[in-house]
């Protein structure tokens, strides 16, 4: 719950720097989905007396090679504030200097979410409602096995 409450203050953290779609998509991931996931998965997990406690080799091994393979893919990125990153040479100087001027809206991120790459955010808006609408339906049945199992 301390979790659903920090995504929903750090997204009225957002509206009030103005990146209202940042603000959408905290609200709708962090306070939302998961805390829906969180609740869910508390709901129909069985307490530690119920099921047999063993190590299963096969999810280490995949853990660990998954992990092993993500810090791999982050070797070749530029270090964080490296002033000669290819993203701080051309496109964030033009974007910090220019974007009040040709957009009108005092925020930078919000200026380039909302109007440079409005197509992107209206998709990334669009994945997010149809995750949502995906984990409702697949927690429908918990749910209504689980509000069964209350009445009984």
């Amino acid at each position: 719950m301390l979790f659903a409450i920090f995504s929903l203050l750090s997204a009225a953290v957002f509206v009030t720097l103005d990146a209202v779609d940042v603000a959408f998509t905290e609200a709708a991931v962090g306070a939302g989905i998961s805390t829906i996931l969180m609740l869910a998965t508390l709901a129909v997990t069985r307490t530690r007396e119920e099921r047999a406690h063993r190590l299963k080799p096969l999810a280490w091994v995949a853990t660990v090679f998954t992990g092993a393979v993500l810090l791999y893919g982050t070797m070749d990125y530029p270090q964080v504030g490296d002033p000669t990153a290819p993203a701080h040479q051309h496109v964030a100087p033009r974007y910090i200097q220019q974007s009040g001027e040709e957009i009108g809206i005092p925020n930078v991120v919000t200026s380039v979410l909302a109007s440079y790459r409005g197509y992107d955010t209206l998709g990334e808006v669009t994945v997010i409602f149809t995750a949502g609408i995906g984990v409702l339906c697949l927690l429908g049945p918990v749910i209504t096995l689980f509000g069964k199992r209350e009445k009984d």
